[in-house]
């Protein structure tokens, strides 16, 4: 017996839209599937976002997308940390703290640079550093702070 796991959204509407946005935002992605819904718009939208599967359904309203679900994507550079940014903030997107940001769609992402692991599991003050620095940013800088944890 196989197990999959997916992660699931609830759109109110522009499911289709939303995933051709994310599929150009995020590298080796791809829509893989999409169902009509009685007026011939996609009504569930299947895409793989670097390998994670997705799934968005155009439900209507009752049930809007916020902070408490993310998708949270971890980029190996700052050059990447700032494309990814501007592409999800585009259109009407909106920062938030610590990485996170919310796109035009209402979906929240969390835009995370992989050196940000290393330098919150070191020594304990010099972790502490970083989460302070991190807590007074919005979009992650890495060398702001990698230089939190240097000077700690």
């Amino acid at each position: 017996m196989s197990t999959t796991v997916n992660t699931f959204f609830w759109f109110d509407a522009n499911v289709g839209e939303a995933a051709d946005f994310y599929v150009a935002a995020i590298p080796n992605s791809a829509v893989t599937s999409s169902t009509p819904g009685p007026d011939g718009s996609p009504f569930v939208v299947t895409l793989e976002l670097a390998g994670h599967s997705i799934t968005l359904l155009n439900g209507g309203p009752g049930h809007p997308l916020n902070d408490s679900a993310s998708v949270q994507v971890i980029v190996e550079t700052q050059e990447e940390v700032d494309r990814l940014w501007d592409a999800l903030t585009a259109g009407g997107g909106e920062p938030g703290p610590c990485g996170w940001l919310t796109d035009k769609y209402g979906l929240s992402w969390q835009v995370v640079p992989s050196a940000l692991f290393t330098l919150m599991s070191g020594e304990p003050a010099r972790s502490m550093a970083v989460n302070t620095t991190m807590r007074t940013m919005s979009k992650l800088d890495i060398k702001t702070l990698q230089d939190a944890y240097d000077n700690a």
